[in-house]
């Protein structure tokens, strides 16, 4: 299997958000000191602020990546920052200096709407043509339509949607290609204007959150496939196995919290089936008399041997074994946060996997407010970074204190023998204590690329 070879990470990209926190400052991209041996390790040592207020920067991805591997020409030199809620996007020139990022283009919304027809863009991957591609989550009026971006690798210009074709998902989200089974999956959350303000339970059970996953051909760029995982299941981050040859991969479904497996059939169609199912607690004191884990992210180590994911809600984070991918096994599991601490305003009356509930969180001093979001790994696999905030308009309903206090980035020492998770104590990176007042810390980006960043081909 490839895997990335490189020094272990000492700087990393954080997007950091101020849209809902009452605060009137722009969003920027934080460069984090992740060095121990650094004096100025656990610190943000550079802010890049955007030139807008509101953008609600949410993931990055590289103008470069494995998929252009042996193009001699190609550098990981620009960071591209899509906006969920502009529409812009920015592309960032971490070439020229590493710590200290710049602003190298802004893609204007308008582009975006009058071009493609698109808005909301989420998921950034580039392409062996040298083209990136960014998927959508709407049209420029907030309804939901899967579609996608792209983007000239080198001048950043758009040239117009990668799909071809009448028929489109109703929805859009997340993706990832592997071009040697011919195939692009992508997922669905909602529609934008539903989920935009906050979760309503009301738009439940009205095909207003996503179900499927949406199977593309990836040389005729037409949709070719919808695979049904279940009403308002919200199938958000998708990742394939690492290995190129591998007709394989997770998604994480958020409001059903299971994660299913999908595969490549022998009739050469794709197929799902679910393979792990964090059951709901019943609770009382909370939105709904069910509380579902929430799985928000999830991801893949480079040598595929273990899946981790996080419960945003219940406020852990799991590690499976994948050597049997429709078996997995937990081999891991740290409660950072959530909404099922003792002593908060929840009650759990009835709990399948949990004798009590769990302990509040502290780390140096400081309650983490949230529950673990965003997750990167480490190349080698033994070190699980974790930020806490999901999305400012969700975090504001279903955390207030986190748009107050900020959000927190973590660090997991993974046992990648055996398997096992325990919280590094000595690492916090505490979002509410920037300059401008507490923000909330997204998605985390190693400069010479990562787990949920690069595709083999």
């Amino acid at each position: 299997v490839s895997v990335l070879k490189g020094p272990r990470e000492e700087i990393v990209y954080v997007p950091c958000i101020y849209r809902n926190t009452g605060r009137k400052k722009p969003d920027f991209l934080a460069t984090v000191d992740v060095n121990p041996k650094s004096p100025h390790y656990c610190q943000v040592i550079h802010r890049l602020a955007m030139p807008n207020l509101g953008d609600e920067l949410h993931h990055s991805g590289w103008n470069t990546c494995s998929s252009c591997f042996g193009d001699t020409t190609k550098k990981r030199n620009r960071l591209i920052l899509p906006s969920l809620i502009s529409s812009r996007i920015y592309v960032v020139d971490v070439g020229t200096d590493l710590r200290a990022p710049r602003l190298f283009k802004v893609v204007n919304p308008e582009d975006v709407f009058w071009k493609c027809n698109l808005g909301y863009p989420h998921t950034s991957h580039c392409l062996g043509s040298g083209e990136i591609m960014i998927s959508t989550l709407g049209d420029p009026a907030g309804g939901g339509k899967g579609g996608f971006i792209l983007l000239d690798g080198e001048t950043f210009e758009i040239k117009g949607n990668w799909e071809k074709g009448d028929k489109v998902p109703p929805m859009g989200y997340d993706f990832w290609y592997q071009p040697r089974h011919n195939v692009l999956i992508s997922t669905e959350w909602g529609i934008p204007k539903c989920l935009g303000y906050g979760f309503d339970p009301n738009d439940l059970k009205k095909g207003r959150y996503g179900r499927r996953l949406n199977v593309w051909d990836w040389t005729t760029h037409t949709y070719v496939q919808a695979i049904d995982v279940g009403e308002d299941a919200a199938p958000l981050e998708i990742r394939f196995l690492h290995n190129p040859d591998a007709a394989e991969g997770f998604v994480g479904c958020t409001i059903s919290s299971a994660i299913h497996r999908f595969y490549k059939t022998e009739q050469g169609d794709w197929a799902a089936e679910k393979v792990i199912q964090v059951p709901s607690k019943k609770v009382e004191g909370w939105l709904l008399p069910e509380m579902p884990g929430f799985i928000t992210d999830i991801l893949i180590s480079l040598d595929d041997r273990f899946l981790y994911f996080s419960n945003w809600l219940h406020g852990d984070i799991r590690q499976y074994d994948i050597s049997n991918t429709r078996q997995p096994k937990l081999v891991g599991q740290v409660f950072v946060g959530g909404s099922i601490a003792k002593g908060g305003p929840v009650t759990v009356c009835r709990d399948e996997e949990l004798q009590s509930q769990p302990d509040p969180f502290f780390i140096k001093g400081k309650r983490v407010p949230g529950g673990p979001q965003m997750i990167q790994l480490s190349l080698d696999g033994k070190r699980l970074y974790v930020t806490t905030s999901l999305y400012s308009a969700w975090d504001r309903q279903f955390y207030p204190d986190l748009p107050r206090d900020g959000s927190v980035m973590l660090q997991l020492d993974v046992d990648t023998e055996q398997g096992g998770l325990t919280v590094n104590r000595s690492f916090l990176v505490d979002f509410g204590k920037e300059p401008d007042g507490p923000c909330l810390a997204h998605e985390i980006r190693y400069p010479g690329g990562d787990c949920t960043s690069d595709i083999w081909v």
